[in-house]
């Protein structure tokens, strides 16, 4: 009976913090952190400032409250508390959080959306979807 939603916790507290079951490291930018130009990271990312241009993150990309990306993000998995201005191309699960709010086209394997995240822009999820990331 507990067991399920212990689980359920500490998934969603590790996709909050950026590590993942893989143990890989964690590229952080810190709040108040701006950085212009394309992005690209083969590790995990938890960006709490800003990004304007493309990222680009072999694995996780998890943004925080404080966070914006003003262009076109591609992961593999995405946690997403921040704002972003421009399409989303994840390859496997993306998780729209309460406080997210996307600008954009979003292209994933799968989501969820927690009541309070917004979205403006065409959602297309599904197995085909992400074979085209």
């Amino acid at each position: 009976m507990f067991g399920s939603n212990t689980k359920e916790k500490t998934t969603a507290t590790n996709t909050l913090n950026g590590t993942d079951k893989e143990g890989s490291a964690t590229t952080v930018i810190a709040k108040g952190t701006v950085i212009e130009g394309k992005f690209a990271c083969n590790e995990n990312v938890r960006l709490d400032g800003a990004i304007h241009g493309e990222v680009k993150v072999d694995k996780r990309f998890v943004m925080g409250d404080t966070s914006y990306v003003q262009g076109n993000i591609h992961a593999r998995d995405a946690a997403i508390k921040g704002k972003i201005k421009g399409d989303l191309y994840i390859k496997e699960a993306l998780h729209l959080m309460d406080s997210a709010v996307i600008e954009g086209n979003i292209h994933a394997k799968t989501m969820i959306v927690e009541e309070g995240a917004r979205y403006n822009g065409a959602c297309k999820i599904g197995d085909l979807v992400a074979a085209k990331n």
